[in-house]
């Protein structure tokens, strides 16, 4: 990660109201490329309508979002995606009777070259599972032996890296994680770390939603503290402690008394 480069997403002032609750209230963003940014505030702080906004599933009042510092209007999750930010939902939103090669290409189903494609509409089965099982394999997720397998049939955490690398395998810059450690044991969760490292270190920008400060603590390059609507100060796990961050997040510390890594805004 480097960051005196310019961000590879950026978000400043952005405002949505629901009549009158505030949900984000002129917050900023930044996320450099090549890093894992870790997001975490209290319940109601506002941080999942901010990734909402960033993410195209929610238009902001006022603000700006620019990506590759150019200025985008998302209107919907699919613009998001054709600008190169993937979003892994914490529902995963897989589809379970289909195997793990359709739920990669699930709405980028790929066709037959030739008059079989244009004509009759007909997939390309092969092309799909060759590219599925590269995908699994760049990503170490090798355990899952049978590409035709069907996702239901998966564990918790294989259920998990299938919606990894399906966003790791089309995200042109940003990959959107919400909470994917949240439903899964510590074999499982472990798999998963590992799995976002692996995405931060082929070139892609992670932003990481967390309730578990410990696996924040463990991947994440720096930490953004998001509190009552806004960006409240951004850490780094080696200046700070879990204590601290949660301090900083419930308002209980003031991220001016410890300067050494934290800026204030």
């Amino acid at each position: 990660m480097n960051n005196s480069k310019s961000t590879v997403l950026q978000a400043r002032g952005l405002v949505k109201r629901y009549g009158h609750v505030t949900a984000l209230d002129g917050a900023d963003f930044d996320l450099y490329p090549g890093e894992i940014l870790a997001v975490i505030g209290d319940n109601g702080a506002g941080k999942s309508s901010l990734i909402k906004a960033l993410s195209g599933a929610l238009v902001p009042d006022r603000g700006t979002v620019k990506l590759d510092n150019e200025t985008v209007n998302f209107k919907s999750p699919m613009d998001a995606r054709n600008a190169g930010i993937e979003t892994v939902y914490q529902n995963l939103a897989v589809a379970p009777s289909l195997d793990i090669a359709d739920n990669l290409y699930l709405g980028r189903e790929q066709l037959r070259p030739g008059i079989l494609g244009k004509v009759f509409r007909m997939l390309d089965k092969k092309a799909m599972h060759d590219n599925a099982r590269q995908k699994l394999s760049e990503l170490g997720l090798l355990t899952i032996q049978n590409i035709n397998q069907a996702v239901e049939t998966l564990s918790g955490g294989q259920r998990q890296g299938v919606a990894v690398a399906r966003s790791a395998a089309f995200a042109k810059h940003v990959v959107i994680m919400d909470e994917p450690t949240a439903a899964l044991g510590v074999k499982e969760s472990r798999r998963v770390l590992n799995l976002i490292k692996d995405v931060r270190d082929r070139g892609l920008s992670v932003v990481l939603i967390s309730h578990n400060m410990p696996h924040v603590f463990e991947v994440a390059d720096r930490i953004h503290i998001h509190r009552l609507g806004k960006r409240h100060a951004v850490i780094k796990p080696d200046t700070h402690t879990m204590s601290e961050a949660v301090a900083i997040m419930t308002g209980a510390m003031d991220p001016h008394e410890h300067a050494a890594g934290a800026f204030a805004v």
